[in-house]
């Protein structure tokens, strides 16, 4: 058997370098103290004509003293669905450093009362945060007028 002095260009394992590069002072950051104000948050980066039009899915991505790192839109589907990829919000939550992540979704509807479905989606982010020690604080189903609060309502286990 010959062996070559030259290793693969595949074999060799390159660099990775993890930075963070905010472009948001600290102090410009709005800090989450309830739900209302996640609500009222993420209601302001919301498109208003597409709240009672279709569903979209959205995490607020939020620092160790409640402050918020962005807000990232994960799905956007149909008048009664969207796909949520829990790879995909932890993806965007490690990308961000983020400690914590409040989910939101919106029913076209205008109904903002939790779906089974609802239910085990959430059950399942909440545990896969527990892995990643994200901890994953509130989800809310919006409609333009009203929310519901799965931690308001003592859902968040």
């Amino acid at each position: 058997m010959k062996t070559s002095a030259h290793t693969a260009k595949w074999a060799i394992v390159s660099e990775i370098e993890l930075v963070y590069r905010s472009k948001v002072k600290a102090s410009e950051r709005p800090a989450v103290t309830s739900s209302k104000s996640a609500y009222s948050l993420a209601l302001q980066h919301w498109d208003k004509g597409r709240i009672a039009f279709t569903e979209q899915f959205k995490i607020m991505l939020l620092n160790q003293s409640n402050q918020v790192l962005g807000i990232y839109e994960m799905s956007s589907g149909g008048i009664c669905g969207t796909v949520v990829d829990i790879r995909v919000i932890f993806a965007a939550a490690l990308k961000a450093a983020a400690v914590g992540i409040i989910l939101f979704h919106n029913h076209p509807s205008g109904r903002t009362a939790p779906s089974e479905a609802d239910r085990k989606i959430t059950a399942k982010i909440i545990q896969a945060g527990r892995v990643l020690d994200i901890q994953v604080m509130d989800h809310l189903i919006m409609a333009s007028e009203s929310y519901y609060s799965f931690a308001d309502n003592g859902e968040m286990h």
